[in-house]
């Protein structure tokens, strides 16, 4: 009995720095990472932290142990304050002829730089975009040579930036006319935002594409556990608070918009951050309103990863929501089919 006990006591300690981790990590959307850029750290374990918790309950249940009551109480807290990392919908509802497809889609340059193997995946990215047959795609990490391929389907289009600008290129491919297009001003990077406003009945909507500053983090663990931490951790600091500024921008600029919105893109940052709720604000995250299971985006090796997003003005009802799972890129495509709201 002594033994056990003892065992119980150790137990308990771990379960209660598991506990307080879980609980700064609960502060990674409220707070800037200019301001404490550790919680940046810890919005990006937030999940393994919430199954370390799990697991605790389960531990003390079995014991019948009121020892419970602290990882129970600390996941009930979280349950208000950041969104779940994984979501159960049983909706039936399917696309109809009147919505509206939006896609997101981080090609990697469809290969161009033969990051992998094989020859023919430009082409095959091409032939999946074509047949899930989006009404609007927000293409991130664009080769201009693929242009023509998508053209002959997509009448109205928008490259950004223009030609020999050093920026990463992105593209929007639309069915519907574009009237208007744009691009964001973030400085001393190579990734950009643009934005697109586009006729769709009888009214304007904007779609954003966005590409946030990268992690610069290769989607393996055993690579990522090679690296110094200091030098991990300055990495990721550095580019959490480029985001940042990125993200402040998007957001005033949304501020100023006239239109019903939408924003896609690869925000190389998750649900829990700082930087994804500065630009959320108000919209409608299409995952959380119709999506299931983890949600996953990024290929990243055990451990599943949310950082491409669709968000929506609450002019939009949001009807479908779809993650992929073909492995044509690092990133996973996203779909989402939209409604717009009668105004009565």
């Amino acid at each position: 009995m002594k033994k056990q006990s003892f065992f119980n006591r150790f137990v308990f300690v771990l379960n209660y720095l598991f506990a307080l981790l879980l609980c700064i990590s609960y502060l990674a959307p409220y707070v800037s990472v200019k301001i404490l850029p550790f919680l940046s750290v810890f919005s990006l374990s937030l999940p393994l932290l919430v199954l370390v918790n799990i697991l605790f309950c389960l531990y003390w249940l079995l014991a019948k142990n009121k020892r419970i009551l602290l990882s129970a109480l600390v996941l009930f807290l979280g349950y208000f304050l950041v969104d779940s990392f994984i979501k159960f919908n049983f909706s039936t509802e399917k696309n109809n002829e009147t919505s509206l497809t939006v896609m997101t889609y981080n090609t990697r340059g469809f290969n161009k730089y033969e990051w992998s193997s094989d020859k023919a995946l430009g082409d095959k990215i091409i032939d999946f975009v074509l047949k899930e047959d989006p009404d609007i795609i927000c293409i991130q990490e664009f080769s201009r040579v693929r242009y023509h391929q998508l053209k002959h389907r997509y009448k109205y289009n928008y490259v950004a930036p223009g030609f020999y600008v050093n920026k990463v290129n992105q593209a929007i491919y639309s069915k519907y006319p574009i009237l208007n297009t744009g691009e964001l001003p973030f400085k001393l990077t190579n990734n950009i935002a643009s934005f697109a406003d586009i006729a769709y009945k009888n009214d304007t909507i904007r779609v954003y594409n966005l590409h946030l500053e990268s992690l610069k983090v290769v989607p393996d663990m055993e690579t990522i556990s090679n690296e110094e931490s200091s030098k991990l951790y300055g990495r990721i600091t550095k580019s959490f608070k480029k985001q940042q500024d990125q993200a402040k921008i998007v957001q005033e600029h949304i501020k100023g918009n006239p239109y019903k919105t939408i924003v896609c893109g690869d925000f190389n940052n998750n649900q829990y951050s700082n930087v994804y709720r500065t630009i959320k604000g108000d919209l409608l995250d299409t995952f959380n309103e119709k999506g299931s299971a983890y949600g996953r985006t990024y290929n990243f090796k055990y451990y599943p990863v949310r950082i491409d997003f669709i968000l929506a003005s609450k002019e939009f009802e949001v009807i479908a929501h779809k993650n992929y799972d073909n492995k044509l890129s690092d990133h996973f495509p996203v779909m989402a089919s939209f409604n717009l709201r009668i105004n009565k």
